[in-house]
């Protein structure tokens, strides 16, 4: 007598396509309705807003998802308790693929708010829920599975920034380099592309873009809700680095309206880090990107709302409720804002260094740019735990990696750990008191001249990509004139306000709180705070500090 065998609860296909007990669907049929289904009814599709959840209870569906040539089959719901869905339940997105009953039957069907809510208060169901759709994004990315076709060529500086906007977006797509794929020319010639129209992107096999911005292109993927000038939000969070996305999962979570305002993508400096290994619960060791994309989730399961590709202008601190001006013209009010904006690193003083910036210049070290080097030789630039993990993640495939510092050693600015991987690794060259002084190639990098600043000498070598990871420079312009800053344009807040004189006085009778700016209710936390800890987990322990405070400021208002 043979025996069948059941899948197990932690199979992977059996997570990404759970299936409810009758006790869990009865949970879920309180907050839905009953639906009878029909063969051949469409009940969601691409680009649709406030998709509806639906759990089978007979009959049957398929997901599937159009193309150029028609359309593919991602999955089959089938069996009584399966159910539909992935991430943009959760973040209001617009739908990617499209629901088609095959057999009829009944379903439950659920409205995205009253899905989101049953979610917040239903434990067992938010894990098997949120599991399942975060699996079936993860799918999708891997498949291709994305309503998006991106044209473009690894020469080109403008491919490789939509690339990593949509990679660290989470956003699935289907990528054709034109250098190396034989058909591209036919769909070139389908939608009348000329070559120096690239990066070109076909959005919901309608849409074609030619060479467009961040901006354009989250626009047509829908990944923003308008902005209603009229709401008054209890807390707007600027930056979707650590800090920022920790303000938003501990500001929501405990019921504050909280809208996040992020310029590119959720994860900031961390998220191009293609290994955190020493932050708290990690023991292998996390990617920024993934640790990037897991917050984001769990801010937005909480209820917070998040804008992509938004650029803060400036802030109107003159009255409150205050103001946060985005590019464009919208403005967004707030009774209190955290400022997470981050800083980036500062750039090499060499005169023709923007020609070659995605072209060989690059300042994040993720599996994208690593595709682009092959088995090349690379160098990184710097001597911070970023440019380290850079390194060690690099020499996985690189020939070698030359780590240029301009200081004499590393361990007063890299974590122990690192200095060691880097020692024992025969693929990574350390060169100290060493800058890069000249960049030669025509339409890519073709080789770099460093110069040893102790000795003088200096040597050209044939290498064609460059992580430069050379400390950091605070993203505050757009805050002068309303907060004190430090003389490195870092914000001042607390005590440091104390004991400064001039500009920007504390107008209140109460002292700053521990991370308040000068303007009563405004905090900075994070890479952008003057004396910051330059550290994912101090990052986030600020994020979450702030947002104890907001609630004090606000029961002031």
């Amino acid at each position: 007598m043979s025996t069948v065998s059941r899948p197990s609860a932690l199979d992977a296909r059996t997570q990404t396509f759970p299936v409810l007990t009758s006790e869990q669907i009865e949970r879920v049929r309180a907050a839905g309705e009953l639906r009878p289904v029909k063969p051949g009814e469409i009940l969601f599709a691409p680009g649709d807003t406030n998709v509806p959840f639906f759990v089978v209870l007979s009959g049957s569906m398929e997901i599937v998802q159009p193309d150029l040539d028609g359309e593919r089959r991602i999955a089959v719901h089938d069996r009584p308790g399966e159910f539909t869905g992935e991430v943009s339940m959760i973040s209001g997105q617009r739908c990617l693929v499209a629901g088609r009953v095959t057999k009829p039957g009944e379903f439950i069907e659920v409205s995205a708010e009253s899905l989101r809510s049953l979610v917040a208060r239903d434990s067992e169901l938010s894990d098997i829920l949120l599991r399942a759709f975060i699996l079936r994004r993860i799918e999708l990315i891997q498949r291709g599975f994305g309503n998006l076709i991106l044209l473009g060529s690894r020469y080109s500086a403008r491919t490789l920034g939509i690339r990593e906007f949509l990679t660290r977006n989470g956003y699935p797509y289907t990528y054709v380099d034109l250098d190396t794929d034989r058909t591209s020319q036919e769909l070139l010639d389908r939608f009348h592309i000329q070559a120096s129209e690239i990066p070109v992107l076909v959005c919901n096999a309608r849409n074609v873009l030619r060479n467009p911005s961040v901006q354009e292109l989250a626009k047509c993927l829908g990944l923003n809700a308008r902005v209603d000038a009229n709401v008054v939000h209890d807390v707007v969070i600027v930056g979707a680095g650590p800090a920022g996305l920790a303000a938003a999962v501990y500001a929501a979570s405990e019921g504050l309206d909280a809208l996040v305002v992020e310029n590119h993508a959720p994860g900031g400096q961390a998220g191009s880090s293609s290994k955190i290994e020493n932050y708290l619960g990690f023991p292998t060791g996390v990617s920024g990107q993934e640790l990037a994309a897991r917050a984001t989730t769990q801010a937005q399961k909480f209820g917070a709302h998040l804008l992509i590709a938004r650029n803060v202008s400036r802030l109107d601190c003159d009255q409150r409720p205050y103001r946060v001006e985005l590019d464009g013209g919208d403005s967004i009010a707030a009774r209190v804002i955290v400022i997470a904006s981050g800083a980036q690193y500062n750039k090499l003083q060499i005169a023709n260094l923007a020609e070659f910036e995605g072209r060989g210049i690059y300042y994040g070290a993720t599996y994208i740019e690593s595709q682009l080097c092959g088995s090349e030789q690379v160098a990184v630039v710097g001597g911070g735990n970023s440019a380290g993990q850079a390194a060690v993640f690099l020499s996985q495939n690189a020939a070698a990696v030359h780590m240029l510092v301009r200081s004499g050693e590393l361990k007063s600015t890299m974590s122990r750990y690192l200095i060691q991987r880097i020692e024992e690794n025969p693929r990574i060259h350390l060169h100290v008191y060493t800058e890069i002084v000249a960049l030669e190639g025509k339409e890519h990098l073709e080789r770099i001249t460093w110069q040893n600043k102790q000795s003088g000498e200096t040597s050209t070598h044939d290498i064609r990509h460059v992580f430069v990871m050379t400390g950091a420079s605070p993203r505050t312009e757009w805050l002068r004139g309303c907060l004190a800053l430090d003389d490195k344009g870092f914000i001042l807040t607390g005590r440091d306000l104390e004991r400064r004189n001039g500009d920007s006085p504390w107008p209140l009778k109460r002292s700053p709180q521990m991370l308040e700016t000068s303007l009563p209710g405004v905090f900075a936390v994070g890479d952008v705070r003057a004396g910051n800890v330059k550290r994912v987990a101090s990052a986030v322990g600020e994020g979450a500090i702030a947002i104890y405070m907001v609630h004090r400021t606000l029961a002031e208002l």
